[in-house]
């Protein structure tokens, strides 16, 4: 499985997007969706993953600076068809590795409280991440779920 930085904005991830949003939306009232379509992930402060294998088009994941030393994961997203072949923790692990090489201390997420997003947050506190309280622009939400990692602190990979 390749995980490269990619364009957002391609036709190969498109339809992954594009669900993702759907799903965003079908799960959490619109002022508290927080995903971003792929021209928001264009902005030059977004730096957009994507995983493939022969060709196909696995998921995706982005990492969103917020400042020299804290980042955001932001549209962590995988196929259907690809659930549960470990694609969301391959992608996770280059964007850790990514926040690890631009000296970032901490890395921050918002996800759902829903069952929908359990498997997330699952995958988050395997990696290291504990719920925290709302960062940068996010202020207190019922429909989200505030995380954080301290990169000084946690092992590069727990595969």
């Amino acid at each position: 499985m390749d995980v490269v930085v990619d364009d957002p904005t391609g036709a190969h991830v498109e339809q992954l997007l594009r669900d993702h949003l759907a799903d965003m939306f079908a799960t959490s009232p619109a002022e508290s969706v927080h995903a971003l379509d792929g021209h928001a992930l264009s902005h030059p402060d977004v730096t957009f993953f994507s995983a493939s294998e022969n060709g196909s088009t696995l998921g995706c994941g982005a990492l969103k600076e917020l400042s020299a030393h804290d980042g955001e994961i932001k549209s962590m997203r995988t196929t259907g068809a690809a659930r549960g072949r470990g694609v969301a923790s391959v992608i996770l692990e280059r964007i850790l590795l990514e926040a690890r090489n631009r000296g970032y201390t901490s890395l921050h997420l918002e996800t759902g409280p829903q069952d929908f997003f359990a498997p997330a947050r699952r995958l988050y506190a395997k990696y290291g991440f504990v719920e925290c309280e709302p960062f940068g622009d996010y202020t207190l939400d019922p429909h989200s779920v505030f995380m954080s990692l301290d990169l000084e602190f946690s092992s590069p990979a727990r595969t």
